[in-house]
């Protein structure tokens, strides 16, 4: 099966332009459909129709995502799309396996379970994202939890479909791409919102005042680190010099993306990208 060819099939409806906001979680993104009253309706009560959402990313994040989307009654998960098909993340913090496989089967048997037939099969699963935009045309906003890299291609691609986006952190590789996304969003007239979750946590939020309140003085240098990784990366001080095979299901020439060519190394992947 080639790369970019469509897992499986799900149904395909028209559905009506809704806006809505996204939100997170303090600890897993979950998107918020906007009250009726914030839309200029009547009540609270929330709109009737549910948000499709399409998910480009499921490791260990985006299965979190997934997690916390499922608990919205107003949201409809109806497509997904990875480049791997599943991985062990057992000794990872987020545990268990993740990827395309055990995302569709976790989405699958929660919505079977609301059914009094106990059965499901609308979700739809893709390798390429591109091929997913084009087959998928109810998809309403999209949440995108790849690896760091692919976060500004898979965010213009939604864009440019008309999709409203929730993307996990950072943003962007560059200023240069932040810019071109913001101009694009602003132009596409989409809500978008990049996962902050760290943000909300009092640390934060003391450490704006302290500086808006000029209680530490005028701040001129910023010093700033990350340990990321370095549990899981070996101790390594250089790249690897292995080349051992692509492990079947991963799709290593799509996981690259716009990243530099390099051979397949499990340092870089399924978790340890952003420790490099």
């Amino acid at each position: 099966m080639k790369s970019h060819h469509r897992i499986s099939k799900s149904k395909s409806a028209k559905i009506s332009r809704r806006r809505f906001i996204g939100g997170a979680a303090a600890a897993t993104a979950a998107f918020t459909v906007v009250p009726r009253y914030v839309l200029g309706g009547s009540g609270n009560t929330p709109p009737s129709e549910k948000l499709n959402v399409a998910i480009i990313g499921t490791g260990g994040q985006g299965t979190q995502n997934i997690k916390g989307l499922l608990r919205h009654s107003d949201v409809q998960i109806i497509a997904i799309c990875d480049v791997n098909e599943q991985s062990d993340y057992s000794r990872f913090y987020y545990g268990g396996v993740a990827g395309r496989k055990p995302a569709s089967q976790l989405i699958e048997k929660y919505y079977a379970d609301q059914k009094s037939t106990g059965r499901y099969n609308g979700c739809a699963g893709y390798i390429d994202f591109r091929r997913m935009f084009e087959e998928e045309k109810g998809i309403d906003a999209v949440l995108v939890a790849t690896p760091d890299h692919v976060h500004a291609v898979a965010i213009m691609t939604a864009i440019k479909n008309g999709k409203h986006v929730y993307c996990e952190k950072p943003l962007t590789h560059s200023i240069h791409e932040a810019r071109k996304i913001t101009e694009a969003a602003r132009q596409a007239k989409i809500a978008t919102q990049m996962g902050n979750q760290g943000h909300s946590g009092e640390g934060i939020r003391l450490t704006v005042e302290w500086i808006r309140d000029g209680a530490i003085g005028d701040v001129r240098e910023v010093h700033s680190w990350s340990h990321t990784g370095a549990g899981w990366a070996g101790k390594r001080t250089a790249r690897p010099t292995e080349t051992p095979p692509v492990p079947s299901g991963l799709d290593w020439d799509l996981w690259l993306g716009p990243a530099a060519r390099r051979p397949y190394h499990p340092a870089y992947a399924p978790y340890n990208w952003r420790g490099w």
